[in-house]
């Protein structure tokens, strides 16, 4: 059998740790924008699925833990239970992170690829769970670090996933290419969390007024659009950066089992 001809779509390894690589900011959010106008329903709907999966594990460990009320009066019972949730949820997580990866290739993605990667389960969940607890070790210290190692980090998963490397490796190569434009990155995510703010105040605001289900309808519309950018965000920043490699034949990832070609 003719082996399948791979090519290079973005960037690359070699240079994004040379920091050869360039980042608009108003562009990425541009591009982001347009293309969740075109394609929010699958990551809206791979997020709901991933959402009733991380809702109904937090009830299942919680009640084997002596209930909601016992947890969160319990910080280390709070503790084991976000660790149990972050192991349990993360790889289908990622199959979501995939999908801005590939909106970014000009691909159309389904639901269904929240499954597709489940190959790849522990090494995203150790992957999740150790970029969680790097950030929140360096916001507990002197809160820039912890800052910048959620920026540097935003694009592991990706990489444990598409180019299937390890945890370290990827934690390591993350923060090395990353760091170069590391501030045009904060904007960008900052941008995204201006709007979040934008779209929670109106719920503080009229929490408890007549108009709090206007509020409540407001925020979930603006959420729908809203989420769905933020990893077209991530998308467009791993094609940048990092590249992805497809089947020149077939136009799906190398890197996913044609069961789940999206």
């Amino acid at each position: 059998m003719e082996k399948q001809s791979v090519v290079q779509v973005g960037g690359n390894i070699e240079r994004a740790l040379k920091g050869d690589y360039q980042i608009n900011v108003a562009q990425v959010l541009k591009e982001a924008w347009h293309q969740t106008q075109a394609s929010r329903s699958s990551i809206n709907l791979g997020l709901c699925m991933v959402l009733l999966l991380g809702m109904l594990v937090s009830m299942l460990v919680s009640q084997s833990l002596g209930g909601f009320e016992t947890v969160l009066g319990d910080p280390q019972l709070i503790m084991i239970l976000n660790v149990v949730v972050t192991l349990a949820v993360w790889p289908f997580l990622a199959g979501v992170e995939m999908m801005g990866v590939l909106h970014a290739a000009g691909m159309k993605t389904q639901p269904k690829l929240i499954f597709a990667f489940l190959k790849r389960a522990s090494w995203v969940s150790i992957c999740a769970l150790l970029s969680s607890v790097l950030v929140s070790i360096g916001l507990q210290l002197f809160v820039l670090p912890g800052v910048f190692l959620a920026v540097a980090l935003s694009l592991v998963i990706p990489l444990v996933v598409e180019k299937r490397m390890t945890v370290l490796s990827a934690l390591v190569l993350s923060v090395k290419a990353l760091r170069f434009q590391w501030h045009k990155l904060l904007l960008i995510y900052a941008a995204l969390m201006m709007a979040l703010t934008l779209l929670v105040l109106p719920l503080i605001a009229l929490a408890e007024s007549s108009l709090s289900i206007g509020a409540i309808v407001l925020f979930i519309f603006g959420l729908s659009y809203l989420a769905p950018m933020f990893y077209n965000c991530k998308g467009i920043l791993y094609r940048e950066i990092f590249g992805l490699q497809l089947q020149n034949d077939a136009a799906t990832p190398a890197s996913i089992d044609n069961t789940f070609s999206a």
